[in-house]
C-alpha cells in the first residue's frame, strides 16, 4: 500500500512539472525579462542625451524625437545606431509600443 502511495504521489509531481513546462512553450516569442523591464542596455543614464542628439539628428521633428528617445534611452539604456532604423539591436528600445500599437521609440 505504501508503494502505491508513494507512485501516486511521484505520478502527481511529475504531471505538475509537465504542466508548468507546456506553459512556458505556449510563449516562445516572449522577450526576456531584462528587456520588459528595461536596463537591458549598456549605456548610462548620462549618455542617453549625447546618443539622442544623434539619433534625431537627420529628423525635421526633433522635439518629439528628442522627447521620445531620452525617455526610451533612460528605460532601456540603449540608442540603436544610425537615424533610423536598426532596432533590431535594442529590443526593449524596439518592443516598447503606444496603446495603439504603434512603436513609441524613435
Amino acid at each position: 500500500m505504501a508503494k502505491l502511495i508513494v507512485v501516486f504521489i511521484v505520478s502527481c509531481l511529475l504531471l505538475a512539472i509537465q504542466f508548468s513546462n507546456a506553459e512556458e512553450l505556449e510563449r516562445p516569442c516572449e522577450a526576456p525579462a531584462i528587456y520588459k523591464m528595461g536596463r537591458g542596455g549598456s549605456l548610462r543614464p548620462e549618455e542617453c542625451p549625447a546618443e539622442c542628439q544623434r539619433r534625431c539628428s537627420e529628423t525635421s521633428h526633433k522635439k518629439p524625437c528628442l522627447f521620445y528617445c531620452n525617455k526610451c534611452c533612460n528605460t532601456c539604456l540603449c540608442v540603436p545606431s544610425g537615424t533610423y532604423g536598426h532596432k533590431e539591436e535594442c529590443p526593449c528600445y524596439d518592443n516598447w509600443r503606444t496603446k495603439e500599437g504603434g512603436p513609441k521609440c524613435p
